[in-house]
């Protein structure tokens, strides 16, 4: 594989974890492992790469977009993310409160509620870990 997708490997595994990564590796099939090169490049070797804002503003600025366009099934990965990016909840809400002025209430509450949900998952399995840690 080339340079960029190496890199956008590296920052996808350092942003989403690699349990994650690992679990969209073992599912990826001759049909759609272009795309998921294509994404690793150009997504995560190209934008998430470079340093000219930080990963918590990227954060941000995704599950914004994502909410925005009602694209709610990959809000969940990107909440764990915040796990890794340094996004705080705080943060997160405030992303869903400009979602809700700038692009429609509807958007940024279906947003908060899968976040709500996610936080509510993690906080199950570090509880869990915990226990069996």
């Amino acid at each position: 594989m080339n340079e960029r997708y190496q890199k956008g490997m590296q920052v996808r595994r350092a942003v989403l974890g690699d349990a994650h990564v690992n679990r969209a590796e073992a599912a990826k099939t001759a049909f759609d492992a272009p795309f998921q090169e294509m994404i690793t490049e150009t997504a995560w070797g190209n934008l998430w790469a470079n340093d000219r804002i930080s990963a918590r503003d990227r954060s941000m600025l995704t599950l914004a977009l994502l909410a925005a366009m009602g694209n709610f099934e990959e809000i969940p990965m990107h909440i764990r993310a915040t796990a890794h990016t340094g996004a705080s909840k705080t943060d997160v809400l405030e992303s869903f409160q400009h979602v809700a002025i700038y692009a429609g209430v509807p958007r940024a509450n279906q947003a908060l509620k899968l976040a709500k949900e996610t936080y509510a998952e993690m906080e199950r399995e570090d509880a869990c870990d915990a226990k069996t840690g």
